[in-house]
């Protein structure tokens, strides 16, 4: 066995492409499959460096240095129990001598220790993601990566628990003998030819989108809109790579950013469990190591450094619904800015560096800064999350709680008839209550019931990542003609910038996600128009001042006009200011008067430019600037 395992170092038998239905679930493992050739389906959480293991390690005797050659199987080392007289050596036990490893003339092959998880997208009712680690040898070793999507081909090994004292339960461990990985999107949700026949069918139907919008959260009231842009998240864009290079990403990001008790977080949990492959994870909770990687330290290998990875790597083609946006804190928050625009992470932890895909879209919730949003101010204002971070989502929506006596009618009525249908359904037999109609309270909460089988939405998204939609020139001169037309409101010299290039993408991006809805190879001019309502709709609530545009709101914070104030404030500090005392808060905010600025619009910019260090107090109620030769 060693002589031919030495005489043919390369020959390597391995075994792929096992039946679908021959794959078992790590949480399925039994004791019945120890010893046995198993098929594994699972994502990649840690991987180790690679190293060298001995498997046949040659000793020598250190009274008459006999050689002796001993196989190595398993993690354990093994040593020479004595020096055999039968095969030339001094008979002495490991009592009386010692035994030397010789390196040299020892086999070695090169090892590496993975730990897979199970697919998020097979876990439902917040099940806990089971784990198993694998050993991957010779040729096999040192191509995988944290995240990596895989299927698994070994034998399932045990190995004994406990040191000193031995225990009677047992670890398992995958000896790998095959790597699958999985290069297409979506390729473990099964899609039979007779489901394939039924999506068409689906598809051909003129109110296919609009099953498709009802079946998201339809016991949340209203949000028809908001509705409308999860269904195109779902579905998503074309991702693109150029001539040079350049990746040009389709997933659609969108944040959405409301009032307390307007049911983000259970959209977002709704959402994650209805993505082929959604993940859910809390701002709050979660560090920056939880969402891209981790750098933890492992017992093979001598405790070295490895990468574990985390939510967004996790759901790398999939859907990342992270809660609670505004509670990171920054360094948390900006290690999200590259995954947003370039769908990877860079890591540079504990002498480790590599970059992970996360090709995922990310759908966010958060607050507003001060808990609920104030009409009378602008509402981008009062969304706390950084601009550099806000201008990466393609959509971004406010929803806001205000009493309305018909809204709340609604929604009142349609939480009731929620509540009124589930307590029914707890019934085994509701037809035996008499005191009330069930069938009537059945009949008259149809509406709360998904338009489409949750199962069957499922491959309907995942199918419909099969189509790559072209734009057609109607409906290219669609969006050209949007994009110029909103351009053109900013020009002139007092005028804001109303629109960027990056609104543009994001067109493109939903019009995309919206033809792939219908299973459409080709753009046409009402997707574009869905695109633009969308991003109209958004952008009327959170990029307007005064009823003028203003993207300047979302890109930088801060819009043309209070551009101007602050120019105008820091003037007038200069101008007002005593050399020793500075200028008081009551003279600024009536000089300030009469350039049209309010007092509250004083005090906030006042506020704003202490806070950022140009402008200071040297005593209280009095201002300076910070360094007069900062003014230009």
């Amino acid at each position: 066995m060693v002589s031919h395992a030495l005489t043919n170092p390369f020959v390597h038998f391995r075994i792929k492409d096992l039946p679908r239905d021959s794959r078992i679930e790590i949480r399925k493992l039994r004791a019945k499959h120890l010893g046995n050739f198993v098929s594994i389906e699972g994502l990649v959480r840690k991987a180790t460096e690679v190293r060298p293991r001995v498997t046949v390690a040659e000793f020598e005797c250190a009274r008459c240095g006999h050689r002796i050659t001993v196989e190595q199987e398993g993690m354990l080392f093994h040593e020479p129990l004595e020096c055999s007289k039968e095969e030339g050596g001094c008979g002495r036990g490991t009592g009386s001598t010692k035994f030397r490893l010789l390196t040299d003339p020892s086999r070695f092959v090169d090892t590496q220790k993975i730990e897979i998880q199970e697919p998020p997208e097979g876990l439902r009712g917040g099940a806990q993601p089971e784990r198993l680690v694998g050993y991957i040898e010779d040729d096999l070793s040192g191509r995988i990566s944290p995240g990596d999507r895989v299927i698994l081909n070994g034998i399932l090994r045990s190995t004994q628990k406990g040191g000193q004292v031995k225990s009677t339960l047992f670890e398992i461990q995958l000896d790998l003998n095959s790597i699958e990985y999985e290069e297409k999107e979506y390729e473990e949700v099964l899609i039979t030819p007779e489901d394939e026949v039924r999506i068409r069918e689906f598809a051909g139907s003129p109110d296919a989108f609009d099953k498709v919008i009802a079946s998201i959260s339809p016991t949340i009231y209203g949000y028809d809109q908001e509705k409308e842009a999860l269904a195109l998240q779902l579905f998503g864009g074309v991702g693109k790579v150029m001539d040079d290079g350049t990746r040009i990403r389709g997933d659609i990001h969108i944040a959405l950013i409301g009032d307390p008790g307007t049911a983000k977080s259970q959209i977002l949990r709704y959402m994650s469990q209805l993505a082929p492959r959604g993940i859910y994870t809390s701002g709050k909770s979660s560090s920056a190591a939880g969402l891209t990687a981790a750098a933890v330290k492992d017992e093979f290998g001598e405790g070295r450094w490895t990468l574990e990875a985390g939510a967004l790597v996790l759901a790398d083609k999939g859907l990342a619904c992270i809660d609670e946006l505004d509670k990171m804190n920054d360094q948390d928050r900006s290690s999200i800015h590259e995954s947003l625009e370039q769908g990877t992470i860079s890591v540079a932890k504990a002498g480790i560096t590599a970059t992970l895909q996360s090709r995922c879209a990310v759908l966010g919730a958060a607050n507003p800064k001060y808990g609920r949003f104030d009409e009378s101010r602008n509402i981008a204002e009062q969304i706390d999350l950084p601009p550099a971070l806000l201008s990466r989502f393609d959509a971004i929506f406010t929803m806001t709680d205000r009493p309305d006596a018909e809204q709340d009618r609604n929604v009142a009525a349609h939480i009731l008839k929620a509540h009124r249908r589930g307590e029914v359904k707890l019934h085994e037999a509701p037809e035996q209550i008499t005191a009330v109609d069930t069938a009537e309270i059945l009949r008259d909460s149809t509406g709360l019931v998904p338009a489409m089988d949750r199962e069957f939405l499922r491959k309907y998204v995942a199918y419909s990542k099969r189509i790559t939609p072209i734009l057609s020139d109607e409906a290219t001169r669609t969006l050209e003609g949007y994009y110029i037309s909103i351009r053109k409101l900013g020009e002139g010299e007092e005028a804001s910038v109303p629109i960027t290039a990056r609104q543009l993408e994001a067109l493109i991006r939903l019009s995309e996600a919206s033809a792939r809805a219908r299973l459409s190879p080709i753009i046409n001019s009402e997707d574009a128009s869905r695109a633009i309502k969308i991003v109209e709709y958004y952008l009327a609530k959170v990029a307007s001042e005064g009823g003028r545009r203003d993207i300047d709101l979302i890109a930088t914070g801060t819009s043309r006009s209070q551009r101007e104030q602050i120019y105008v404030l820091r003037s007038l500090i200069q101008t007002l200011s005593d050399p020793r005392r500075g200028v008081s808060a009551e003279e600024l905010i009536q000089k300030a008067g009469s350039e049209n600025i309010a007092e509250d619009r004083v005090r906030a910019l006042l506020k704003r430019l202490s806070d950022a260090g140009e402008v200071y107090s040297p005593q209280p109620g009095y201002f300076k600037l910070a360094s007069e030769e900062r003014i230009g």
